[in-house]
């Protein structure tokens, strides 16, 4: 059985439906205005909507002719739990990292 975590992962893992998301932190948007930035198709754009909706980072509503996608920033929560259980492990700074193994290295001749 797939975790929730494995389908928002994997919705978040291409560009294009991480670049959808952003763009509907703004506001809900129409299908075709989700697809106008993009050079793909109609289609394609469709497949990746259906993607994020299917891991229920997004929603789709019909709204008379128009379909509408919206943003399910609650469904984000655990991806966010999740990768805050990393947040113990401190970031590596490299320029640091690089004066030691200078320093290291200049010792050893």
């Amino acid at each position: 059985m797939s975790h929730p975590l494995d389908a928002a992962f994997s919705a978040l893992a291409d560009p294009t439906r991480r670049a959808i998301l952003t763009m509907l932190l703004e506001d809900d948007m129409a299908v075709t205005d989700v697809a106008e930035p993009f050079d793909m198709s109609l289609a394609a754009i469709s497949k990746h909507l259906g993607i994020l909706s299917r891991a229920g980072l997004i929603t789709q509503e019909q709204r008379g002719r128009v379909k509408w996608c919206k943003l399910e920033p609650d469904a984000l929560r655990d991806v966010s739990i999740w990768m805050q259980s990393f947040g113990q492990f401190e970031a590596v700074n490299l320029d640091a990292f690089e004066r030691f193994l200078a320093a290291e290295l200049s010792d050893d001749r």
